[in-house]
């Protein structure tokens, strides 16, 4: 009778269901972290490798850029253009981020150009016939346990920027969260960058981010200057 007895509270035991794990929030405004290092070390994040595993092919459009805007130093940024995925995960300058969660999507919002990115999930993702192509590209989310992995694809060829990559381009994002030397919340993230047309191996690159409490994004009029000088030229054009 006493074993019939636990089998039944057994049975009801396992009908139970398990609550789903619930994901760490990372909503806020998140700077550059650089963790503590001996004089002379070298920053683990940030920078490039010096030379990127580049295919025959690739290589001459990339040194064909670089020649090109080498007199002027022009880049995408000096014309209020973001830099893409995956350069864009590395931050610019500074420059923060807000991130702002939802369980069907999460939305990064850069205060360098006013860049936008927004992760779907699930029944949130559009179809595919659906997604345009662009320089941040089209990028769903999963939640496996406590990391965040994104998945860009629908990229455009860019040879303007510190990550190359053609449109076949797809990038693996993982996040997660960490603890500072001195106990700051800190937000990992590591990224693959695939390409068969622009490289011969994977790339892969880390950017570590500190929260900041009660933060705010400043605004990125990158236009604004161009504006006042074409007012300008219309005035002077006007007299």
């Amino acid at each position: 009778m006493r074993m019939a007895l636990s089998a039944v509270v057994l049975g009801l035991v396992a009908a139970v269901p398990v609550a789903a794990q619930t994901p760490p929030d990372l909503t806020g405004v998140w700077t550059d972290y650089v963790a503590p290092r001996a004089a002379g070390a070298a920053s683990p994040q940030g920078t490039a490798a010096a030379d990127l595993p580049y295919t025959a092919d690739a290589r001459p459009k990339v040194e064909a850029y670089r020649k090109l805007v080498q007199a002027t130093g022009d880049t995408p940024g000096g014309y209020c253009l973001g830099s893409g995925v995956p350069t864009v995960i590395m931050g610019g300058a500074t420059y923060p981020m807000e991130i702002v969660q939802r369980p069907e999507q999460i939305t990064i919002l850069y205060e360098l150009h006013n860049d936008v990115r927004r992760i779907y999930f699930g029944d949130r993702n559009t179809p595919e016939a659906d997604r345009l192509p662009g320089r941040n590209g089209y990028s769903s989310g999963r939640w496996e346990g406590d990391t965040l992995v994104v998945e860009t694809t629908r990229l455009v060829e860019q040879v303007d920027t510190r990550f190359p990559h053609s449109d076949q381009a797809r990038v693996v994002e993982r996040y997660r969260l960490a603890t500072g030397a001195k106990g700051e919340r800190v937000l990992v993230i590591d990224f693959t960058l695939t390409d068969p047309a622009f490289y011969t191996k994977p790339v892969t690159g880390q950017k570590q981010w500190m929260a900041v409490p009660n933060g705010h994004l400043l605004p990125y009029d990158c236009a604004e200057e161009g504006w006042r000088l074409h007012l300008e030229q219309l005035e002077k054009a006007a007299r």
